[in-house]
């Protein structure tokens, strides 16, 4: 997968239906998020990210891929997403794994949590 469909990839995600996330985080996936209990795994961090909101607007800085071997694509990046009043910052870590071609999966990801706040809040 090349840079721009690796960052489109990513950014699908923060857009993403619950649909979404049940196909593309992996059953074996572990997740380090920002509410407790703070880190989840196969099925219970697909069911922790369903309830995220479909970012309005979502912008990546500090973008960073790294392929360590073949099929494995790990990115870093800060994040800044806004639904209505409600903001969200971050740096973010994830990774891919290839299952076939053309067909990848998230088996990682976490968050460090700058803010997540309304306008005037």
């Amino acid at each position: 997968m090349d840079d721009n469909r690796v960052w489109s990839f990513e950014e699908s995600l923060w857009r993403a239906s619950e649909e979404r996330y049940h196909e593309q985080v992996d059953p074996d996936c572990i997740m380090a998020l920002s509410h407790a209990p703070y880190l989840f795994s196969g099925k219970e961090a697909v069911k922790a990210v369903s309830g995220t909101p479909e970012w309005d607007d979502v912008t990546f800085s500090d973008k960073t891929i790294s392929r360590p071997e073949e099929g494995l694509i790990v990115v870093g990046y800060r994040v800044k997403a806004e639904k209505g009043e409600k903001r969200f910052t971050a740096a973010c870590t994830s990774v891919y794994r290839r299952k076939a071609h053309e067909d990848w999966s998230v088996v990682q990801h976490a968050q460090a949590v700058d803010a997540v706040e309304k306008d005037g809040g």
